[in-house]
């Protein structure tokens, strides 16, 4: 497939697989205007592309990201109040879109991961980082609120971890982060943190790009389903699955003992 055309980030794809880098080692991959649009573009253009089975983010020069633009936030801060709104909506829609994206998303995790770079790393469904990377929600240690992110940040960390961070703006290494529940593997060196996102595409490839999909829209959608209904969406759902091709083709090649038609190497 064709990619929006793109400056502030870098596109590799291989064997079904979409990484996005953040490029801006002069200002530690920032959340520019630019970078949060082109990657939200590119979000946007392969979501129902169901030979894309995952999307890794990752940052240049050996740091995820610093979080928000401050020279740009210097500036909307005599600016209108619609448009300080608009600008900060802008990192929402990105955040959302990749927190419902059909495929497995990847956060890669080197250096600093900070403010709404670390919110970007909580929307990811699967987040892996060096021990020595550095974490911090540090928007209320320069007077400002981690307004666009809480929601995820609490998604990810629960109510009393998420709460505790974003109020004190902890800083904290890629150690604890796997303590917290934040990273879900945690390596000493660059090899170490490839090998386990290659594991990751891995298992992924395995996996019906229909049914992470579909698994994904479910996971989603149970927390603001009543009790009762819950067991009506969730059996609609497999209802669905079953009876489409992947099931039958999952099933079928199950009983056979052969690999399915969707499974791939990385």
């Amino acid at each position: 497939m064709s990619f929006p055309i793109t400056e502030s980030i870098q596109l590799e794809q291989k064997n079904g697989w979409l990484t996005i880098w953040f490029d801006g080692i002069e200002n530690r991959n920032a959340l520019t205007d630019q970078r949060v649009a082109e990657t939200l573009a590119v979000l946007n253009a392969v979501a129902d592309d169901r030979t894309v089975r995952g999307v890794t983010l990752r940052g240049k020069g050996g740091v995820f990201s610093a979080g928000g633009d401050l020279k740009s936030f210097r500036k909307f801060a005599e600016a209108p109040d619609d448009d300080v709104i608009e600008m900060s909506k802008s990192i929402a829609y990105l955040l959302n879109r990749l927190n419902t994206m059909p495929q497995v998303t990847v956060a890669l995790v080197e250096g600093a991961a900070i403010a709404g770079g670390l919110g970007i790393v909580c929307c990811c469904d699967v987040a892996i980082c060096q021990s020595s990377a550095k974490f911090a929600f540090s928007e209320t240690m320069i007077g400002i609120s981690p307004a666009q992110i809480a929601r995820f940040v609490m998604q990810k960390l629960g109510y009393a971890k998420g709460r505790r961070l974003m109020l004190t703006a902890a800083r904290f290494d890629g150690t604890e982060a796997g303590n917290l529940g934040l990273a879900d593997f945690v390596a000493d060196d660059v090899a170490s943190l490839e090998a386990h996102e290659t594991k990751v595409r891995r298992d992924v490839l395995k996996c019906a790009p229909g049914a992470i999909a579909a698994t994904k829209e479910l996971i989603l959608e149970l927390p603001y389903i009543v009790p009762n209904e819950v067991a009506d969406v969730a059996g609609r759902n497999f209802t669905k699955r079953l009876k489409s091709d992947e099931g039958k083709e999952g099933v079928s090649s199950f009983l056979e003992k052969r690999a399915p038609k969707w499974a791939q190497e990385p």
